[in-house]
């Protein structure tokens, strides 16, 4: 292996060329200033390890697990897997769907993070051989798959973290192995996408996901081995500090991610990895945590999950528990217990909730949080009955734009929760290798639609249902005791069929919800109105009621305008004028509560929702329906 770290080492001399020095940034969002490779890695900690951990702050993470009840049972849970990792084989290259490698890249990541820590705590031998093992198996893959990046810089990910934190275990020999498939396999495809070389570098332009994972696995490869590879590291991180900075100004004004909350679990680990592994390898964030809106990045999660736990989901993204060590971090760097609390209820556990461990966890009614948020350029708000109350009802409304990455075609969609149960739901995304998914048949699946959504659809036909390239501002919104409200001009999303459309949706009283649309079309057109949901429907006599009911609680629905309009219960699936492409998903246990309207030209629909406990009677008066502009 010491040959091919010394053929290695020619073919960056040789033919790579001489690097660009100079790439280098102080990054200070704001300002720019060249800076060189020497100054770039001046302040490189020669020892290791250096990512995330250094060898001082060991001993204060062993006395973290041995003497913090929470860090504890959390290392026993970490141990634990690393012993069934001792019997399990080395993972191999492997592509099941066609395309992504990112399956194994992710598992042997997290085997080397689990095996490590334990090596570097306890001192098992064992693990770090199994550590050693594990990386060697993938050492010899033919290549990480840099056509999808993602899979290429989690390796590298995974590489460094092992080169690092195992780095005396292993002696010289192992380390040369390492080397040379990071060298190989991850940092020099990623200098060509750097340079501009690489078909697969497009990624370093973006301004989503693949941005922060990308610059953050790549950041880490090169930062093991940047006092072996100054040159290379050196460009590397420099061009690496100028892309990231495009998508984290995606975090302005107020920290929310417009990809959803799954995204923003993704985008912030590795937004987070890179700045904290620049921290510890090099003593500088480099002015990275100043972008706006990202010291607020942490109260996304905590706005967006509902009092059962549950994300309010959109995007492509599933509904469930949103898991952030990075919130430690956030915590940490920025003075906000709040962040560390909602960790704390959530925690898988990983590595990183051990190492970014924060023991000063204050929840968000002690930390004084409104009840609820309208996050800006995302355009999405949340309004709750109360904080850390499971049976508190919550609604959350996205209107937004259908042109983000990952979007759906979900402008005025909500979830609700009430009585600890989620009664309005996201079915969340599809199967990416569907045919098309992320191409010319995305608009044809019905989860990616408007009629998959808690939404309206106005003349629907075989066409996309709502205008993907439609941005949908809130208006207004309002926080009061009694009544809190946020209103969205729907209009672009329709505009093929709608003069107006605007939907409101308000909390009354901290308990019931008000859901009340206003259309104007330019010819009558069919209306309909959709509500998801896993619960058992009842219709009234007149249908014009309907009872919601799961786990014991119900939701009484009431249309309170128009006047003759009705309930139907309908499968969740696509109407007979819809694209009925095969082998999406069935979506069985989810019902529809829709209402339609035909020949509609103007029309106000209002829809109240009332949680009930068991035996709770109906309200005795209900609100007057006024028009959004007086609400």
């Amino acid at each position: 292996m010491k040959r091919v770290g010394f053929w290695i080492a020619l073919c960056l001399i040789g033919v790579l060329g001489p690097y660009r020095f100079g790439t280098g940034l102080a990054v200070c969002f704001g300002e720019e200033k060249p800076m060189s490779s020497g100054d770039l890695l001046s302040h490189l900690k020669k020892d290791h390890p250096r990512l995330l951990v250094s060898k001082d702050s060991i001993a204060p993470l062993k006395r973290l697990v041995r003497e913090n009840e929470t860090a504890r049972k959390w290392y026993e849970h970490l141990k634990a897997s690393a012993q069934k990792t001792l019997a399990a084989p080395a993972s191999s290259y492997e592509i099941p769907d066609g395309l992504r490698l990112l399956g194994v890249s992710r598992r042997v990541l997290d085997r080397t993070y689990t095996l490590a820590l334990v090596y570097l705590l306890d001192g098992d031998a064992r693990c770090a051989e199994r550590a050693w093992s594990e990386l060697e198996a993938a050492a010899k893959f033919k290549d990480w798959n840099p056509r999808h990046f993602l899979d290429t810089a989690e390796m590298t990910h995974a590489f460094a973290i092992g080169y690092d934190w195992l780095y005396d275990f292993l002696g010289a020999d192992r380390r040369a192995t390492l080397r040379a498939a990071m060298l190989e396999k991850g940092l020099l495809p990623a200098l060509e996408c750097y340079r501009g070389k690489a078909k697969f570098g497009w990624w370093v332009a973006s301004r989503h996901n693949w941005n922060q994972v990308c610059n953050g696995g790549i950041t880490t490869g090169a930062l093991a081995i940047a006092d072996e590879m100054p040159d290379l590291a050196a460009e590397i991180v420099g061009s690496a500090l100028q892309s990231v900075k495009l998508a984290m100004a995606e975090f302005a004004p107020d920290g929310a991610w417009g990809e959803g909350p799954g995204y923003w679990g993704y985008a912030t680990s590795y937004n987070v990895l890179m700045i904290a592994a620049l921290e510890s390898a090099l003593g500088s964030d480099f002015g990275l945590p100043q972008a706006p809106g990202f010291s607020e990045t942490g109260l996304f999660p905590i706005y967006m999950t509902g009092p059962t736990g549950l994300s309010f989901a959109f995007a492509d993204a599933h509904e469930g528990v949103i898991r952030a060590p990075q919130l430690f971090w956030l915590a940490r760097k920025f003075g906000r217990p709040e962040y560390a609390w909602f960790e704390r209820q959530n925690a898988a556990p990983s590595t990183q909730d051990l190492v970014w461990f924060d023991d000063r966890a204050k929840g968000p009614k002690e930390a004084g949080l409104p009840l609820d948020k309208y996050f800006r350029h995302v355009e999405a708000a949340t309004l709750r009955g109360a904080w850390e109350d499971k049976e508190a009802t919550f609604v959350g409304f996205k209107a937004g734009s259908n042109h983000v990455n990952h979007s759906h075609l979900d402008l005025g969609s909500f979830t609700l929760d009430a009585l600890g149960v989620r009664w309005a739901v996201d079915l969340g995304a599809d199967n990416y290798n569907l045919p098309g998914y992320f191409g010319g048949l995305r608009w044809t699946y019905y989860r990616l639609r408007a009629e998959g959504h808690n939404t309206l659809l106005i003349a629907p036909g075989p066409e996309p249902d709502q205008d993907p390239k439609a941005a949908a501002p809130i208006t207004r919104f309002e926080s009061k005791p009694t009544k809190s409200f946020a209103v969205a001009d729907l209009t672009a999303a329709y505009k093929k069929d709608a003069q107006r459309v605007e939907r409101g949706i308000a909390l009354l009283d901290r308990k019931q919800v008000l859901v009340q649309d206003e259309i104007k079309t330019a010819k009558p057109a069919d209306l309909w109105w959709f509500l998801h949901t896993r619960a058992k429907i009842e219709l009234g006599n007149d249908a014009a009621t309907a009872t919601l009911n799961q786990n014991g609680a119900h939701l009484w629905a009431k249309i309170l305008s128009p006047a003759g309009a009705k309930f139907a219960v309908m499968d969740a699936a696509p109407l007979p004028t819809s694209p009925h492409p095969e082998k999406q998903g069935d979506n069985k246990g989810v019902w529809k509560l829709a209402i339609h309207l035909e020949n509609t030209s103007d029309a106000t629909l209002a829809v109240l929702l009332v949680p009930l406990r068991a035996k709770e009677a109906l309200p005795g008066t209900l609100p007057d329906v006024t028009p959004l502009q007086k609400w």
